[in-house]
């Protein structure tokens, strides 16, 4: 089997595989979903990029009892940014499946909305640990009918410190359920939680779904830390990547950097653990969708951001480990996409870059630095821009709705206008940058949904 159309799914799924262009399985899907639906434990270890979310959140919805409008599965993820990017893609799946209810439960966001939101009932709860076990302690999340438990990303809830809690959480749930444990890596941590969490699970392990080739690995030597600064500037300007990470070790090193770059003229903004959850979700959107050409980060960012068509990744310090290392480098040429990383490294870092495993010997020949005149080409823009409504889903705004307006009459064309991401009480979207002042007028002396709204340019 290696086709959607030979699962044994609902009509409505099958159909809706068409409509997303869902043909041959990826690895991952190859091997576990057979497993899945015939309603098996799993434990697999698979990359982010491998489709393993379609290949649960199929299994999810196949076993998903419409008509009990109780919460059926839980997933769990590391990060909001995950549990936000699996709840959309569990809804994609489920478009053609009327009235059902997928609900994100995470930290940093109100918990007096969600406590309402639970009241008023779901079928699919995807969520964080600590904010699901602060459900659980104050009864607001009923675990009575839960069918399925996923572990998404789950050595990475380890790495985080969530194992007590995910202990705490699995005591409360039925015992007589299916469980599903995705992990990029397998420490020994893993196959403790497995041996507690899982019931005779199937084992599956498939290679990440990037090949070697279409990762190019460059090297450079630096003596120096400001010498780092030197040679980004240098790399960015010949090179102009429109969308790229680069990873820090610190966020002290991510500020830095971000107020460096941006000092030479280029479109920077930071990811790292300080920020709240609209400056996260913002800087995620405007990454996203091409109005900032690089994101620099800590390596929260490293795995379980769907971040597509990424040309590059600077490691502006040489990774802790070669699993990290590992996953900074796969952020770029994903899905046979070519893409290259960039690492910088001092003598101090020999015996880090022997462990990596490489196949060329960059302690011996490192490669020639961009010639200086690099240092005097002007810094590049991004193609996109972002502007914000103060509207979104609870004053029903839809992104066609916000397409409408744009495109209505003379001056905007569709071609010009990008993502677009609606949240609770605004929404973002991305238009190309020399239709930014026709964009404003449009929105602020127009209508969207027949109602005035406040817009702005999101910029800095």
């Amino acid at each position: 089997m290696s086709t959607f159309d030979q699962l044994n799914l609902k009509p409505e799924l099958k159909k809706n595989l068409v409509t997303l262009g869902f043909t041959d399985f990826t690895p991952i899907q190859k091997e576990s979903l057979p497993y899945v639906l015939e309603g098996k434990d799993i434990i697999a270890q698979a990359k982010t990029g491998s489709g393993k979310t379609v290949a649960f959140g199929l299994a999810l919805l196949q076993n998903l009892d419409v008509s009990n409008f109780r919460i059926q599965a839980l997933v769990m993820c590391p990060t909001r940014e995950l549990a936000d990017q699996v709840a959309q893609e569990i809804r994609k799946l489920a478009r053609l499946i009327h009235n059902i209810k997928v609900l994100t439960l995470c930290g940093g966001m109100p918990f007096g909305p969600q406590i309402g939101s639970l009241e008023h009932g779901a079928h699919i709860v995807v969520g964080t640990p600590g904010r699901i076990e602060e459900h659980l302690r104050k009864g607001t999340l009923k675990t009575s009918d839960i069918r399925t438990l996923v572990l998404d990303e789950a050595d990475r809830m380890l790495d985080m410190g969530f194992q007590e809690t995910l202990d705490t959480i699995v005591a409360q749930l039925p015992t007589k359920r299916q469980s599903l444990m995705f992990s990029a890596t397998y420490p020994e941590q893993i196959e403790k939680i497995a041996q507690r969490v899982l019931s005779k699970p199937e084992r599956i392990k498939v290679e990440s779904v990037q090949t070697a080739p279409s990762i190019e690995q460059k090297f450079y030597r630096v003596e120096q830390h400001e010498q780092r600064f030197v040679l980004l500037m240098r790399l960015l300007a010949s090179d102009q990547p429109e969308s790229a990470i680069v990873f820090c070790n610190t966020k002290r090193d991510v500020d830095e950097v971000v107020d460096e770059i941006k000092a030479r003229g280029y479109s920077a903004i930071a990811l790292h653990g300080d920020m709240d959850q609209r400056q996260r979700s913002e800087a995620l959107i405007r990454f996203a969708n091409h109005s900032v050409s690089i994101l620099v980060a800590t390596d929260v960012a490293a795995r379980g951001l769907d971040i597509q068509s990424l040309d590059a990744v600077f490691n502006f310090q040489l990774a802790r480990d070669p699993e990290v290392h590992t996953h900074r480098i796969g952020r770029t040429g994903r899905a046979g996409e070519s893409g290259v990383a960039y690492t910088f490294f001092n003598d101090k870092d020999g015996h880090r870059l022997l462990d990596l495993a490489l196949d060329q010997d960059p302690i011996a020949q490192p490669t020639l630095w961009p010639e200086s005149h690099y240092d005097d080409i002007p810094a590049y823009q991004p193609s996109m821009v972002t502007l914000q409504i103060d509207g979104g889903k609870k004053q029903k705004v839809r992104p066609g709705d916000i397409v409408g307006a744009l495109t209505n009459g003379e001056g905007i064309a569709g071609d010009d206008v990008g993502k677009i991401a609606v949240q609770d009480n605004s929404a973002y979207f991305a238009v190309k940058r020399q239709q930014l002042k026709t964009a404003l007028a449009k929105i602020s002396q127009g209508k969207v949904k027949g109602r005035s709204f406040r817009v702005r340019h999101i910029r800095g």
